[in-house]
């Protein structure tokens, strides 16, 4: 775990959004620029994919990535791969020091499995994503879905992995203000769900809104 912080000033930033509690979000990050996710009240899991902006098909590749750092979660010095081998982002300010890479977005399916048949109704990441990429395609004439899922970052969020290899959600460890922010190595197009989850500790069961900053 290595904590860095960022010498950038949000004063200076050329966007600021604030994401609701369990919302989704897109936007564009040009290469060269940085990209912050703002933990605004503490313990906010954020699920986040990345995309090649001008191509979908290349996208950020948790197995590439994990392979070639060594590990499974990601803090400062960390770059992301995309599925083509390429760097898409490196984290350069970390103040959480730990993001899941393993755990995946929850689901109506994976809601219902966990926990229990009366879940299946609850706002989810997996509808998050695929909302926003139905939105996002219909700006180009294209029809985005499923097949342009792939497994997404948890940003904040705790996912120790026990000895015999299976993963458990444990109370988060970042606070209020706490962020990661990134640099971008290529035009990408970011896909957030600020988790709606209620059912395990990863938002100490009260989804909270995050922000999003960027920097020229």
């Amino acid at each position: 775990m290595t904590l860095t912080t960022s010498a950038r000033d949000r004063q200076d930033a050329i966007h600021r959004e604030v994401i609701a509690a369990g919302e989704p979000w897109m936007g564009t990050v040009r290469q060269g620029q940085c990209f912050r996710i703002l933990d605004l009240e503490g313990n906010q899991a954020v699920d986040t994919l990345f995309y090649r902006a001008n191509s979908i098909e290349e996208r950020y590749s948790a197995q590439d990535t994990i392979r070639a750092q060594g590990n499974i979660y990601l803090s400062t010095g960390t770059v992301l791969l995309s599925s083509e081998g390429n760097p898409m982002l490196t984290i350069v300010a970390d103040t959480c020091g730990r993001h899941d890479t393993l755990g995946g977005a929850c689901s109506a399916e994976s809601n219902t499995v966990r926990y229990a048949l009366d879940k299946r109704h609850m706002h989810n990441c997996r509808d998050n994503f695929l909302i926003a990429l139905s939105r996002w395609g219909a700006q180009y004439g294209r029809e985005l879905g499923k097949r342009d899922l792939s497994s997404n970052i948890n940003f904040f969020m705790n996912v120790p992995v026990t000895p015999e290899g299976k993963l458990t959600f444990a109370d988060g460890i970042s606070g209020a203000g706490r962020y990661v922010e990134l640099r971008a190595e290529m035009d990408v197009t970011v896909l957030i769900s600020n988790c709606p989850q209620l059912n395990n500790p990863c938002n100490a069961y009260n989804p909270t809104p995050v922000e999003v900053l960027i920097w020229n």
